[in-house]
């Protein structure tokens, strides 16, 4: 299962919301369920990130990660950057 969020960061903040989710990866990364993550900037938006996390199931992420202490440490570390917050999707496999 793939989690899919478009991060909108405030302009003039990447640097400081990249060193943020260098130290908030190894909170996620610890999740059961967790099998990868992956952050890219937009090429043509500075602001905009692409988040692509993997999971064993949506629970993983929804009943596991966002319910734990590491989501909160997640969340104060990072949400401060976003505007607006973003929305979460969720894919199935590959077809």
């Amino acid at each position: 299962m793939l989690e899919h969020a478009l991060l909108h960061v405030r302009p003039g903040e990447q640097a400081l919301f990249e060193a943020a989710m260098a130290e908030a990866r190894p909170l996620i990364e610890a999740s059961p369920g967790f099998l990868g993550l992956d952050v890219r900037p937009a090429i043509e938006e500075p602001n905009l990130y692409l988040l692509l996390v993997r999971w064993e199931t949506i629970a993983h992420h929804r009943d596991g990660f966002r319910t734990s202490d590491r989501y909160q440490k997640w969340r104060s570390l990072l949400h401060k950057f976003y505007e607006p917050m973003p929305d979460v999707c969720y894919f199935g496999d590959s077809i």
